[in-house]
């Protein structure tokens, strides 16, 4: 049991810290009236086309595949040399 003493100090100021921060925000944090607040959902559901971030969309382009997180790598068409730069495979 006494070894366990150690957890109380941090225990008891964890406590305090909290009913501290409850009793700060006890106060309404910028409470909007009721009335208020439904017009304002009112408008923006109205709103149509419009999304949180729309610069998102305009990254994935509908044409491209899904990534399935497995790497395969393209094969050469019969006939095509290979690329200079591509990497040759020698045989042990």
């Amino acid at each position: 049991m006494e070894i366990l003493l150690w957890l109380v100090p941090p225990f008891v100021v964890t406590c305090v810290a909290m009913l501290w921060v409850s009793w700060l925000g006890r106060e309404g944090r910028g409470e909007v009236d009721r009335d208020v607040a439904v017009r304002r959902l009112a408008e923006a559901l109205q709103r149509e086309g419009r999304t949180l971030n729309p610069g998102r969309q305009a990254l994935r382009t509908p044409d491209r595949d899904r990534s399935t997180g497995i790497a395969v790598r393209r094969t050469r068409a019969p006939g095509t040399p290979p690329r200079p730069d591509a990497p040759t495979r020698r045989s042990a």
